[in-house]
């Protein structure tokens, strides 16, 4: 079994800590409950925060000839400003963050279907964007593991999220012991995760990591850094772990039968249309590792990027569309 770092998360406190709704409710999200023990949690509600309290009158984003503003109608107190200062505050103080899961729609946290209306009362709107303080967020922290409690649910992007924030975890306290030998252990572990997300970027992590230049070991892990955040942009496709699921079935290429390697291919096509899940033909993959002690490929994260606790049981099935 992999050792897992322990991922440092912000998190909007109404995903189940702390009752600070606009209405006084606290919300029970499911990916948070599951997360719980297995990363750091650092809870933030912006608005108790600068002193909006609970149940409170309803603040909204609205566009002015100033830009857009956060205003409470009831009281006509806009609350910009201060929300800025704090959210700016807050982000500089924190150290070591890896990711951050924010309320979808609030006008603090939502990261970008939060409405934007035309004026302080509730009317027609003038489109959509980020609460303030999401919207710092994505400034200060642009390649952060970064989603909304809602966007979790879907299997994909909960997946790309889980991964890229156990991976940058690991990696931050890989960087914390500027052990040369540490990162190449890293980046051979993770060749075939990096792989599925972006072949040319795995190639340039491996140029880094034989720092042919000589470089100081500090801007060795910072060249790195940069290039696994590019890395992570986007999800995997499904044409990617194809490519890599044959890059591994070569290993066993003198060990299978023919009737294996149909088989391995059948399901590789049953995958390709979206007939069957990944786990469907890795698991296979792995079986031979075992089989024939492989004990690179054991190693590899491709198999097992984030604890499997996190895994919900429908995973395995529906959902998967990369």
């Amino acid at each position: 079994m992999p050792r897992f770092a322990t991922p440092v998360v912000v998190v909007s406190e109404c995903l189940g800590f702390a009752p600070c709704r606009y209405n006084g409710d606290q919300l029970e999200d499911e990916t948070v409950r599951k997360l719980v023990p297995f990363v750091r949690f650092i809870p933030v509600c912006p608005e108790m925060q600068i002193g909006l309290g609970t149940p409170r009158e309803t603040i909204r984003l609205v566009m002015t000839e100033s830009g857009v503003r956060l205003v409470q109608p009831s009281t006509g107190i806009d609350w910009t400003e201060v929300m800025n200062g704090f959210s700016a505050a807050f982000l500089h103080k924190l150290r070591d963050v890896d990711g951050f899961i924010l309320k979808s729609r609030s006008p603090s946290c939502g990261m970008k279907d939060v409405k934007i209306y035309r004026n302080e009362q509730k009317g027609p709107t003038a489109g959509k964007g980020s609460g303030l303080f999401a919207e710092q967020v994505l400034m200060m922290f642009p390649h952060k593991a970064i989603e909304e409690e809602g966007r979790l649910t879907n299997f994909s992007i909960r997946e790309h999220f889980l991964t890229k924030l156990f991976t940058l975890a690991l990696f931050r306290e890989v960087k914390q012991t500027k052990s040369h030998h540490q990162l190449v252990e890293f980046h051979a572990e993770h060749k075939y995760l990096f792989m599925a997300y972006h072949q040319k970027k795995l190639k340039e992590l491996g140029n880094t990591v034989a720092n042919r230049e000589r470089l100081p070991i500090d801007e060795v892990f910072s060249r790195y850094e940069q290039i696994l955040c590019e890395l992570f942009a986007k999800r995997s496709r499904r044409k990617a772990n194809i490519n890599v699921c044959q890059h591994m079935m070569g290993y066993f290429k003198h060990e299978l039968s023919t009737e294996e390697k149909h088989y391995f291919e059948q399901l590789l096509s049953k995958y390709r249309d979206g007939k069957l899940p990944l786990s469907s033909v890795t698991s296979v993959i792995k079986s031979w590792a075992v089989r024939y002690k492989n004990e690179y490929l054991l190693k590899q994260r491709y198999f097992e990027p984030y604890p499997e606790e996190l895994i919900d049981i429908t995973d395995s099935g529906k959902g998967r569309d990369y």
